[in-house]
């Protein structure tokens, strides 16, 4: 038993080196790809930020990637546009983003609603 725990740690601490080479050393260092939704261009709420929604921003909501986080988002036209993290979403497992209506028009993904998208973090928050 003991032996088999030094394996699994050994194992863990090279994981966690290889995860940090690969990613540069820096925790949001990242890129993903997913499906992507917009809020509605009548939408008028509050982010999870705390900030107004406004449509002709260039925002999307993330589930944890920290608020003030940019993101190259492009599309599957190879058009692509920067945004802010400045909400929590979405809350349906299969979605990655939930872009504004000005980043989603950009996108020309307005009647599709759903398009398939890959996004590089482009400047991580300054730690707070």
């Amino acid at each position: 038993m003991r032996r088999e725990a030094r394996a699994f740690a050994g194992a863990a601490v090279v994981f966690l080196l290889a995860n940090q080479m690969a990613f540069g050393g820096e925790k949001h260092s990242k890129s993903f790809a997913g499906i992507a939704s917009y809020y509605d261009k009548n939408y008028r709420g509050r982010t999870a930020r705390g900030d107004r929604y406004d449509p002709t921003k260039f925002t999307a909501a993330h589930r944890t990637l920290p608020f003030g986080t940019r993101l190259r988002v492009t599309g599957p036209n190879n058009r692509s546009v920067v945004v802010e993290v400045n909400d929590r979403g979405p809350f349906i497992k299969t979605r990655v983003l939930d872009l504004s209506y000005a980043a989603a028009t950009e996108l020309r993904m307005i009647g599709h609603g759903l398009v398939r998208v890959t996004a590089e973090v482009q400047e991580p928050p300054a730690a707070q």
